[in-house]
């Protein structure tokens, strides 16, 4: 088993050829654009009809290779896909094909194709990008320029990945906003730097939005820069020490299926900074880098229904009748169990029942959890995705 990563490697690029990576950027998108357009009139999103319509007057029009052009025309539909209003492109970036890129390891030098046509540009990296390298034959690159004018290339390689076995451990992973993740270990990451930081940029861009000039739209697309970077550095760190937590703890890693959890909590009556908030929740960015993170390591990750699993008591099972909603047993950070008495971390009760559910999926054969709903035995359904 195999997992693809992307190694991001700095390119030292002499200023002699700095006008020929901008023309090509600028080049490819230009070409993007065309293609944008066309693709918006005839209202074709499939890579080989658009190629048949634009591949022709584009290459004409722009003076970029071959492969250039049917490499615009991918990243034209697959942004398409991916969002739901493609913006004008910007010339930041073009994708590459083992064609247009080569990677020579022993000279530690990356041989792109321009306009002008293939140039070789030394690689300025570390111990970790050359380990991650080391024997690899990559066939695909983005490169990147930066608002300092740095030029960096992303380099996506296959690392073998160790098989991830059935283990009778599970620890369960509970997502919030408070704390942005606890463990049924004990362990938990506050979320309120981030949502400090949040608020910050939320009010920075309301001030800024009054202008309504072109230094203010640049403005708000450095600080959107920023806030994404900090919340892709905290989820990086968070992922990187759940997955060795269970690596060393030989278990698997359980989470609550959160999707369209977004619509549900907006069909709630909140205000508008609560709503924000909840739309700024990067849970599935998190869940995006423990997935990656676990297959390299060889770590299973399940995934288990969220019903109920923040009003059950970890301990007997018992679950908060919804008739009675004015006696909760949980109360912002505490739980209290109102069968057996039991007094915890909300958090980790919730963390505690999913590593129960997650025990169900990673091992089968081990007993289902089970809950006692006002005098009736319910079994929760267990899926893993």
């Amino acid at each position: 088993m195999t997992q693809s990563i992307s190694v991001k490697c700095k390119l030292i690029v002499h200023q002699e050829l700095r006008r020929e990576i901008d023309r090509t950027l600028d080049r490819f998108a230009d070409a993007c654009n065309q293609i944008l357009d066309t693709a918006k009139v005839a209202k074709c999103w499939n890579v080989t009809k658009l190629h048949h319509l634009v591949y022709h007057p584009v290459r004409l029009s722009t003076g970029l290779k071959a492969n250039h052009v049917c490499q615009a025309i991918r990243r034209v539909v697959s942004n398409a896909k991916a969002v739901k209003q493609i913006h004008k492109f910007r010339p930041t970036s073009i994708s590459l094909d083992a064609r247009t890129f080569k990677y020579d390891e022993s000279n530690q030098v990356a041989g792109i194709t321009l306009i002008s046509g293939r140039v070789n540009l030394p690689l300025k990296i570390g111990g970790y990008q050359i380990a991650l390298l080391r024997g690899q034959a990559p066939t695909s690159a983005t490169l990147n320029k930066t608002r300092q004018g740095d030029y960096y290339i992303n380099i996506v390689v296959e690392i073998d990945a160790p098989p991830t076995g059935k283990t009778p451990k599970v620890v369960g992973v509970d997502l919030g906003r408070i704390d942005i993740a606890t463990t049924s270990t004990g362990k938990a990451w506050s979320g309120k730097q981030i949502q400090s930081v949040r608020d910050k940029y939320s009010k920075t861009r309301a001030n800024i939005q009054r202008k309504r000039t072109r230094s203010a739209r640049r403005l708000m697309r450095r600080l959107q820069g920023r806030e994404q970077r900090f919340q892709s550095w905290l989820n990086h760190n968070i992922s990187k020490q759940l997955v060795s937590e269970a690596k060393q703890l030989n278990a698997a890693l359980a989470f609550e299926d959160l999707t369209n959890i977004r619509q549900s909590l907006n069909q709630q009556p909140r205000n508008k900074t609560e709503r924000r908030r909840t739309n700024n929740w990067a849970f599935y960015q998190l869940r995006v880098f423990v997935a990656y993170k676990a297959i390299i390591a060889g770590v299973r990750v399940v995934f288990v229904p969220p019903a109920y699993t923040s009003k059950s008591c970890s301990r007997c099972g018992h679950v908060h009748p919804e008739t009675d909603k004015k006696k909760s047993y949980r109360h912002g950070k505490k739980f209290k169990c109102g069968h057996c008495g039991f007094d915890h971390d909300s958090d980790i009760n919730a963390a505690c029942n999913i590593a129960a559910l997650g025990r169900s999926v990673s091992s089968p054969e081990s007993p289902g959890f089970s809950c006692r709903l006002e005098g009736q035995l319910d079994l929760f359904p267990i899926a893993a995705l």
